[in-house]
């Protein structure tokens, strides 16, 4: 079936990330980014939370892959991930929530180690992901120098790629991670496993600065650290986009009640979408 005879296919097609920081540009904000496992704690729980995310304000949400060793990710989304692997989430359930949060119009970008991308099958898993309505992959422990093979996949099937950068990478790096960069930049607020802090780093307005100098069109978004709306508006106030993971779990995963977690996760986004647009 063609995507002119597909509405929600079509309807999926706008939603770019480009797009989506354009708009939010244009509205003097930044752009909310939400993070949530697939298949935490149920398949089915986990489309509902992020479209609960979705139309409390997040503007882009990133499902993670649960992965047995996600050296990057604090405590709280290993332990999500791990209750997520123990009910049996596969990588082809993730392709399902993704289909079903884009279809309900979010927009939707995934965030996987690259171990899974390889055990799959890189130009079929670019080919699927496409399929599915997501409009980008964040790869954490993938760099440009060895995505030669996901560079060609990405750009055949039209998916937007997200790179890392951190305080601790040179002008030069930098410089070669944005040029390989399409959608936005990922730009880790500190060193070390992802988490809410009390504060937000104080080496992530020098490091967007690093960025902006580099490439002043590339939208730059924050991650690592934030977890109340007071924390969004001051990264919004130098950042293009807040990414925040961690404290929107923690509201599912230490509620009581399915009820009470639906209810803490949409005022959280609620939150957080209100500090991203007083920045």
């Amino acid at each position: 079936m063609s995507s002119s005879a597909n509405p929600a296919a079509e309807n999926r097609m706008q939603n770019r990330i480009g797009a989506t920081f354009e708009k939010a540009k244009s509205e003097n904000r930044a752009v909310l980014v939400g993070c949530m496992p697939a298949g935490f704690p149920t398949v089915d729980d986990s489309i509902e939370q992020m479209i609960e995310m979705h139309r409390a304000g997040c503007d882009v949400i990133e499902v993670e892959m649960p992965y047995s060793d996600p050296v990057m990710d604090g405590p709280v989304i290993q332990k999500a991930s791990d209750i997520a692997l123990a009910n049996g989430v596969r990588t082809r359930d993730t392709l399902k929530i993704i289909d079903a949060v884009s279809s309900a119009g979010a927009t939707v970008v995934l965030m996987t180690y690259w171990n899974p991308i390889e055990k799959y099958g890189v130009d079929a898993f670019a080919r699927d992901l496409a399929a599915a309505g997501a409009t980008g992959l964040i790869t954490p422990d993938l760099i440009p120098d060895e995505a030669g093979e996901w560079i060609d996949a990405s750009d055949q099937h039209h998916i937007d790629r997200t790179f890392l950068v951190a305080p601790s990478s040179t002008d030069e790096r930098i410089a070669m991670t944005l040029a390989n960069c399409r959608g936005f930049v990922y730009a880790t607020a500190l060193m070390g496993v992802t988490g809410a802090r009390t504060s937000v780093s104080s080496q992530a307005p020098e490091l967007v600065a690093r960025i902006r100098a580099t490439d002043p069109s590339m939208p730059i978004g924050v991650g690592l650290g934030v977890g109340n709306g007071a924390q969004a508006a001051e990264v919004a106030a130098f950042a293009d986009g807040v990414i925040v993971g961690s404290a929107l779990i923690r509201c599912v995963l230490e509620a009581p009640d399915r009820k009470t977690g639906l209810e803490r996760l949409r005022a959280l986004s609620a939150e957080l979408a209100e500090g991203v647009r007083t920045r």
